[in-house]
């Protein structure tokens, strides 16, 4: 499938790359980006052979620099309601999406370009990018997940902060804060994230996905009833052929040849 305002490539066999490409606006989200955003996970979710998606920006300045302002200047509450209600749903298929996904931010990543990477699994950032959530200056709140996924990341009392100054933090800061997992040059970025997609797509299919759930799911439980679903997960391994092959080969000293089954 083409798309307008973004490319979708497989770089290897398994590995997905989402590019945002809308470089004259630094790729900055309008409703028809997000609805393409929505069309590639789809894409990508229907692909039993996809392993990892790697989503980034077109150009060196933005990973995505936030939302297109000038489309949203002349929105009424109605309108201004169902683009935040558009963008979150992206957003939140982005989280559910059954393998790992990671944002390589190349710049800046600013207002809804931040809430795209919070909505990742993880952040790989290059020494140039930039991270805030400037909306305040606008006289509106984030609108795609922002005062929620911040807040869980870094916690509440610096995540209040970013949110109501609009300071932006540069990537040694971001790290500082873990706000992202890895700080790499920017001529590095690309690769340093295909590297990481490569250690994963050579596990278990089956149990990567399990494990990402997990994580997730656990998030929205007490302690003890997300052991529970972790002892349940554990057990339900154990009827993979993954299982087996992964065991197999570590008895006899081998690589493993999984198959997803």
């Amino acid at each position: 499938m083409s798309y307008e305002n973004l490319l979708l490539d497989q770089p290897e066999p398994g590995l997905y790359l989402l590019t945002l490409d809308r470089p004259r606006a630094l790729n900055a989200l309008n409703a028809a980006t997000l609805t393409e955003i929505s069309a590639a996970l789809d894409e990508v979710r229907a692909d039993a052979g996809a392993r990892v998606l790697l989503v980034t920006g077109a150009g060196d300045k933005a990973f995505v620099a936030g939302a297109d302002i000038a489309e949203m200047q002349a929105y009424t509450p109605m309108q201004a309601r169902a683009f935040s209600a558009h963008g979150m749903a992206v957003m939140h298929a982005i989280e559910a999406l059954p393998i790992p996904v990671i944002a390589l931010v190349n710049g800046y990543a600013l207002g809804g370009g931040c809430e795209l990477a919070l909505s990742c699994d993880w952040i790989l950032a290059s020494e140039t990018a930039v991270f805030g959530q400037p909306e305040v200056k606008l006289g509106i709140p984030p609108g795609f997940g922002g005062t929620q996924r911040l807040t869980r990341l870094v916690g509440r009392a610096m995540a209040l902060e970013l949110l109501t100054t609009a300071r932006q933090v540069k990537a040694a800061e971001a790290l500082a804060l873990r706000l992202v997992n890895h700080v790499y040059p920017a001529a590095e970025l690309r690769a340093r994230g295909l590297e990481m997609a490569r250690a994963i797509a050579a596990n278990g299919p089956i149990a990567v996905r399990i494990a990402k759930q997990c994580a997730h799911r656990g998030l929205d439980l007490d302690l003890a009833n997300a052991c529970v679903l972790e002892t349940q997960s554990f057990a339900l391994s154990f009827a993979t052929a993954d299982q087996k092959e992964g065991m197999s080969a570590f008895l006899e000293k081998r690589p493993p040849k999984f198959s997803g089954d």
